[in-house]
């Protein structure tokens, strides 16, 4: 499987790059992805394809296009934040 990182991710998650649990949390959970994209859960509207994953007070946003078997890691942050910019 590919995976692509946003700018917007890859902006994020520098941002955090400190916090050594942070990362190490938010990598298993990228491997977990990876091993099955379906675990997330669906993002509510518009926003059709996108799932979410909570990241105890994170949120990270991704999509998977099956046919390519690509997984795009689209946003992480707060949740405070992170619905405001969708």
């Amino acid at each position: 499987m590919r995976v692509i990182r946003t700018n917007s991710f890859s902006k994020n998650v520098k941002r955090y790059k400190k916090d050594k649990t942070l990362i190490s949390r938010l990598r298993k959970q990228v491997n977990k992805i990876a091993e099955n994209p379906e675990i997330g859960d669906f993002l509510r509207g518009e926003k059709k394809g996108e799932r979410k994953i909570y990241i105890s007070p994170f949120r990270l946003l991704y999509s998977y296009d099956k046919k390519r078997d690509i997984l795009y890691l689209l946003d992480f942050d707060k949740r405070s934040r992170i619905y405001k910019k969708k």
